[in-house]
């Protein structure tokens, strides 16, 4: 199973406004932390405030900050919505061409790996993580 690097970036971006929720943080400077695309992690950040998971100011002193109750977020829910099209293999997405999906039983225990996977994520918090 592997993230995206959207799903990646979006968990460091919200683990770094957590560690400094004193202050507004800056794309730029998250970006120069973590050495990850800046232009990547904007769009990045625009998606998480689209969730409600960071707050931003525009303007001269703006920046962004986690919403005050992201830090309570389970780490599979998060996940899963950051994942929508968590497909580990082609029967689970909607362009299915696979011959044998009818009689296929490796996709069923693929598919509870899955939901375990999000189940273990579930038992921490994005507090957990600081």
């Amino acid at each position: 199973m592997q993230l995206t690097t959207f799903t990646d970036y979006s968990l460091r971006a919200m683990m770094f406004m957590a560690q400094h929720r004193d202050r507004l943080c800056s794309v730029k400077e998250i970006a120069e932390y973590y050495n990850i695309s800046r232009n990547h992690l904007v769009k990045v950040v625009h998606r998480l405030a689209q969730f409600g998971y960071v707050e931003s100011q525009k303007g001269k002193g703006g920046g962004i900050r986690l919403a005050a109750h992201a830090r309570g977020l389970r780490l599979g829910d998060l996940v899963a919505r950051l994942e929508p099209h968590m497909h580990l293999v082609e029967c689970f997405g909607p362009e299915n061409k696979c011959n044998i999906t009818n009689t296929c039983k490796l996709r069923h225990v693929l598919r509870g790996s899955q939901q375990a996977f999000i189940a273990s994520l579930n038992d921490y918090t994005l507090a957990d993580i600081l």
